[in-house]
């Protein structure tokens, strides 16, 4: 996906951005449990048939994605990103405003689909709806992505989307592309390559720096507003090492514990309602705006 009219550079692998949810799909399918604590990579039992490698299997420009993504993702950069971004300066926008904001981010690539940003934050919100979760649930499913507004901010692909982890501290192996890692500086900063680097056991991930991107974004643009739980589900649903792989215990608090629960309940929404159907945003905007104004001002700074 690309802002209308404008062409894609070197930094913009993705013909669009869903080519990297469509590969996550591939590597953690529907209804696959989440891995138990005692989970082991390796299985001496397990058959080499068994196994399927879907970095391999991943299209070229995922994998360019991801190389881009693990080389420039430095803890240098994502202080540097949150300086600059997390000074709210760029545009005062209500959520509903933001939404439309975000449907300027057009994909013109994409011969699948024909369905706007907005509706497909409707999808989303909707079958949270119809399942009967809490409404601040249902408002967290509509804008958990309204931080890719970062691409209208001219941000690449790389640091908008993708699988997030901490800066700081050595990569697991649990990551997708793990070996991308090599080409990042911070693997010469002895200071980074240890299991805690900068951090300490049990720190909290308040305290711990994620990769940069449109999680991190939009929960800082939020954060005043909405429950705790929602803001785990905004924050981390892309920290797929940790509520998929089950790693990076030793750097969360009890806290994070039990909050990561709600991200694993999100996570099924976040990938798997897209669909063809298209919502009727004109019928469901007035449900929308008074669950928006319920929990948010009229104007956020972005």
């Amino acid at each position: 996906m690309k802002a209308a009219n404008s062409k894609i550079d070197a930094n913009a692998p993705l013909g669009n951005l869903d080519e990297w949810e469509d590969f996550l799909k591939q590597r953690y399918p529907e209804g696959a449990a989440t891995p138990p604590a005692t989970f082991k990579a390796t299985d001496p039992e397990k058959k080499k048939e068994q196994f399927r490698n879907y970095e391999a299997d991943a299209r070229p420009s995922v994998r360019e994605f991801y190389r881009l993504n693990h080389r420039y993702q430095t803890y240098d950069f994502v202080e540097e990103k949150k300086k600059d971004f997390l000074s709210f300066s760029r545009k005062q926008m209500g959520i509903w405003e933001a939404m439309e904001f975000l449907n300027s981010l057009v994909d013109d690539s994409d011969p699948d689909t024909d369905l706007s940003q907005l509706e497909h934050l409707l999808q989303t919100a909707e079958q949270i709806r119809q399942d009967g979760h809490p409404r601040w649930f249902i408002l967290t499913g509509l804008i958990h992505d309204l931080g890719k507004i970062l691409c209208l901010f001219g941000e690449p692909q790389w640091a908008v989307v993708g699988d997030t982890f901490p800066v700081g501290c050595d990569w697991s192996d649990k990551i997708v592309f793990h070996p991308y890692f090599a080409d990042n500086p911070d693997s010469n900063q002895s200071r980074y390559r240890s299991r805690l680097g900068v951090y300490t056991e049990g720190c909290g991930l308040d305290q711990v720096h994620l990769s940069w991107g449109h999680d991190e974004y939009l929960y800082h643009v939020v954060k005043e507003h909405l429950p705790t739980e929602a803001l785990y589900m905004i924050r981390f649903h892309s920290f797929y090492p940790a509520h998929r792989e089950n790693d990076y215990q030793y750097l969360m608090n009890n806290q994070d514990r039990q909050m990561f629960d709600w991200v694993r309940k999100f996570n099924p929404y976040d990938l798997y309602t897209k669909n063809h159907a298209k919502p009727n945003v004109a019928a469901l905007r007035p449900f929308y705006q008074d669950l928006i104004d319920e929990y948010f001002p009229k104007k956020l700074a972005w």
